[in-house]
């Protein structure tokens, strides 16, 4: 079985910083790449960002040079800057396990982010 465990939503104020973390087990699996998405209520999900197996990142457009995704091993992480309200979301942890020759998506939960006075 395979579980994703996320950390660090919370509230903060326009320009603050959060720093969320996400960390994958189970048995006998390997993690490829692994991501953030938000998503609002009603919506489809959206990439924050995401990071290959060897460390390379992309980022969506809004927050290039406001967050930062990093990994160590099956946990990631995504260091969250200058925040802004437009920044209010559930952010949901993605993860490509793969176990023998077979692979699949898993989700988190998903933690809530909100950026308010």
């Amino acid at each position: 079985q395979v579980q994703l465990v996320e950390s660090g939503g919370g509230l903060v104020q326009p320009g603050g910083s959060l720093r969320l973390a996400c960390a994958v087990s189970g048995t006998k699996i390997s993690v490829n790449e692994m991501g953030w998405y938000r998503q609002a209520p009603g919506k489809q999900r959206d990439l924050v960002a995401r990071i290959s197996s060897s460390g390379s990142p992309v980022y969506a457009d809004s927050v290039k040079g406001r967050f930062t995704i990093s990994r160590a091993g099956a946990t990631v992480y995504l260091q969250m800057n200058s925040l802004k309200p437009e920044d209010t979301d559930v952010y949901v942890c993605n993860a490509e396990v793969q176990w023998g020759k077979a692979y699949a998506q898993k989700w988190g939960q998903g933690t809530q982010v909100t950026v308010a006075s």
